[in-house]
C-alpha cells in the first residue's frame, strides 16, 4: 500500500522530518510518496531516505517532485537523552544579523530538535533566551515536547525578573547562576547558541 506526505509549500526541516515520520510508520516493504515544489526539499528527502536504506526515485512533472520510497530497512529507532549534553541558549535568536530570521532560525532549530532521537539532557535559558520559554514565544510547543520527552528546561530567574516574565514562564522552571554553573561544569558537551 501507498503511502502519500505532501510536502508542497513547507519550509524546511518539514518535508524531511514529515516523510521520516511517514517512514516510520510503514510496514515492512512499505512504499511512500514524498511531493515537494523545491530542488532543495527534493535533495533533503532522498538524503534522508538513502541514509535510511531506501530505494529511491525521483519524478518531476512541472516544478513539482515526486519522490518515490521504499522501505527496505530502516534501523531501529529509540528515543534517548544524552545525560553528558547540555545545550545553553544565550539569545532569543539564533545567529548574529537580522533579528527576523534569527527567530525564525530559532523556531526552525527547536522544532527539528523535538524531532530528534537522541536529545540534551537539559536545555538552559539565559539573557534574552529566557523569553523562549514564556507566555507568547515562537519555539513554546516545541520546548513543551522536549520536557514530555524527559528534557529538562530551565531558566534564569535573574534574567526572567530582568525581562519582567517570571509570572509569564510556560516551559521548565526557575533557576539560579550557581545550579546553571554546575551543569556546565558537569556536561561532557556544552553547545551554545
Amino acid at each position: 500500500m501507498e503511502k502519500i506526505v505532501d510536502a508542497r509549500g513547507l519550509a524546511c526541516p518539514q518535508p524531511v522530518i514529515q516523510t521520516k515520520k511517514a517512514l516510520e510508520s510503514l510496514g515492512p516493504d512499505g512504499e511512500l510518496v514524498t511531493i515537494v515544489d523545491n530542488e532543495v526539499a527534493r535533495d533533503n528527502v532522498l538524503k534522508l531516505a538513502r541514509s535510511l536504506e531506501c530505494a529511491t526515485s525521483v519524478r518531476e512533472q512541472g516544478s513539482e517532485y515526486y519522490i518515490h520510497i521504499r522501505k527496505e530497512s530502516i534501523p531501529a529507532t529509540q528515543l534517548s537523552v544524552n545525560p553528558g549534553q547540555v545545550l545553553l541558549v544565550t539569545s532569543a535568536s539564533l545567529g548574529r544579523g537580522s533579528e527576523e530570521l534569527g527567530s525564525i532560525l530559532m523556531r526552525s532549530f527547536f522544532y527539528s530538535l523535538s524531532e530528534m532521537e537522541v536529545l540534551p539532557r537539559r536545555v538552559l535559558f539565559i539573557n534574552s533566551g529566557v523569553q523562549l520559554c514564556c507566555q507568547g514565544s515562537p519555539v513554546l510547543d516545541s520546548l513543551l515536547a522536549l520536557e514530555q520527552k524527559g528534557v529538562e528546561i530551565l531558566a534564569c530567574g535573574t534574567c526572567l525578573d530582568y525581562y519582567h516574565l517570571k509570572e509569564k514562564l510556560c516551559a521548565g522552571s526557575v533557576t539560579n547562576m550557581y545550579t546553571i554553573i554546575e551543569h556546565l561544569m558537569a556536561a561532557e558537551k556544552v553547545i551554545t547558541l
